[in-house]
Formats: structure tokens, sequence, C-alpha cells
């Protein structure tokens, strides 16, 4: 899905805040991914569980491991390239459902394009384009609501813990 907004598409909003990732690990409850997003500004962060392969895809990509022919991610924006299309921002943009929404904000023959994605592929692009990845207000209070419920005084443990990791806990991105 893709729609043309008037917004500056490298420009951050009042919404928005600014993150980068802290790390990339695996949980060892479920076995599965985090990517732990970290706001620039202070030690707020944010995890989102992935899948396998968009974690190989961002683990590569955080590595600078190249791979002999294009992964997903690098053909994505290989021909975005070649449409002369620019990603310039990503935005982590809702929480429904424990789902995570996302955004790709590219420009494009002068036009702003916004395209609806996963978290984690948004994430892998922005990486492949250095550009920054910001998260919604809105969806960082209502991952601290998730996390203020009943069964989710781990959530706020597993919160605090991710803020305290060094990097070797964190596995240096390594999957």
């Amino acid at each position: 899905m893709s729609l043309t907004s008037t917004q500056p598409a490298a420009t951050q909003t009042s919404d928005e805040v600014e993150m980068q990732i802290r790390g990339l690990m695996m949980d060892p409850i479920t076995n599965m991914p985090i990517i732990v997003l970290k706001d620039i500004a202070s030690d707020l962060v944010l995890p989102i569980w992935v899948g396998i392969f968009e974690a190989n895809a961002i683990a590569l990509e955080l590595e600078k491991t190249a791979t002999p022919r294009p992964m997903t991610h690098d053909l994505l924006q290989n021909l975005a390239r070649g449409l002369n299309a620019q990603v310039n921002k990503i935005v982590v943009s809702e929480l429904r459902d424990d789902t995570f929404y996302a955004v790709i904000w590219l420009d494009h023959a002068g036009e702003t394009v916004a395209l609806d994605a996963r978290p984690s592929d948004a994430i892998a692009l922005a990486l492949r384009w250095d550009c920054p990845i910001y998260v919604n207000r809105e969806v960082l209070e209502n991952s601290k609501q998730a996390a203020s419920g009943a069964q989710a005084v781990t959530a706020d443990e597993m919160r605090r813990w991710l803020e305290n990791l060094n990097d070797d806990e964190m596995g240096r991105y390594k999957m």
C-alpha cells in the first residue's frame, strides 16, 4: 500500500522519537529474535520481536557482511535507486493488537510517498539507506501501558534488563 503525503519525508515531527538500534538478540524464552531500539535522547528502549529472516537481514547490514548476491532488502534498495527514489526515514507508527506497524517515507519525482511495512523490513531498509529510525510517541506510550498490565510485570522487568545490558550481553548483533 502506498500513499502520497505532504509531510516532508526527512523531517521529524513532534509526534516522533528518534531511535537507534541498541542491539539484536534472541529472546531466551521464545527463542525469537528481538530488535532493541533505544531513544537517542534517553535510556528508553523498545523491544520488537521479529522473524529470523528479517533479523538475519538486519544483522548482515549491522555487521556490514557482503553477500554474493543481493538479498531481498538489497534488491529493494537497488529497485528504489533504479527508480530515482530516496528512502529518507522510517517510522514505527502504530501498535495494534500486540503488532507493530511501520511506514517507510521516501521521495520520488518530487513527491513524498509513504509505504506500509513491517518494522523489521523498514529497519532493514533504514540501515541500508543510512536514514533515521523514528517511533511514534503514542506507540511508546501504548507499549508502556501494555507493560503495566497484570502479566506485564515481567515486561517491565525485561525493559529494565534491556536498558542495562552492556555490548557483550547484547550479542554485538550476532545471530
